[in-house]
């Protein structure tokens, strides 16, 4: 195969790869907008599917199921702080880089999200949810996994044999989701990028690169 043929189709296999991830994105950003909304029980897949401009078809060749849609939200997430963690300044302290990446994915930097109590108790709701449990559970471990490839190759690790990487990225997670709980329970709305940076000066304090 000539060198031209070969880019020209390693260039529409990553086409092919964005635009189905992209579709990913928007149905479970679908799911999650409804179910906030309107409650777990009122939303069905064809809604999802409608909402995110596709057909129920489409949803099932991404999706067996709601949870599982919703679930795919949080690994997306992990694996762009995984990437942001790669793209930060080659020197910096890890834990400023790994706060710098999630702050930039769990913070709005446009602050479109919804953050009235009606949306927060909605999450609260979702996220309850006895179905959503194993899917989450399922996508952080997928999630921490490529993770912690980024935190080796940021401290000259191995993410297979060392325990280092695998413990950052099960602590970073780990770390993210109370910051997001208690955000979320407060008795007083608490802003998710001052707990968040409040988790990682703790973890920071308590984790240093070998």
């Amino acid at each position: 195969m000539a060198p031209a043929d070969e880019a020209r189709i390693t260039g529409q296999l990553g086409l092919r790869e964005r635009k189905k991830r992209q579709t990913r994105v928007a149905l479970s950003q679908a799911a999650i907008r409804l179910c906030v909304l309107n409650g777990w029980a009122d939303v069905t897949i064809e809604q999802i599917a409608a909402e995110a401009n596709v057909s129920v078809r489409t949803f099932r060749n991404y999706f067996a199921s709601k949870a599982e849609a919703i679930a795919a939200s949080h690994l997306e997430r992990m694996l762009r702080i995984a990437d942001d963690l790669l793209a930060r300044p080659v020197g910096e302290p890890l834990w400023d880089s790994l706060l710098h990446a999630v702050l930039g994915q769990f913070v709005p930097q446009d602050n479109s999200a919804p953050q009235n109590e009606r949306w927060r108790e909605g999450v609260r709701l979702m996220l309850a949810e006895p179905a959503l449990a194993g899917e989450i559970v399922k996508a952080n471990a997928a999630a921490q996994q490529e993770l912690a490839k980024a935190v080796a190759q940021c401290t000259g690790t191995d993410a297979e044999r060392d325990v280092y990487p695998k413990l950052v990225a099960a602590v970073v997670a780990a770390g993210s989701a109370v910051a997001v709980e208690h955000s979320l329970r407060a008795d007083e709305a608490a802003p998710l990028g001052a707990v968040l940076s409040q988790v990682f000066e703790q973890l920071a304090a308590g984790l240093p690169v070998p």
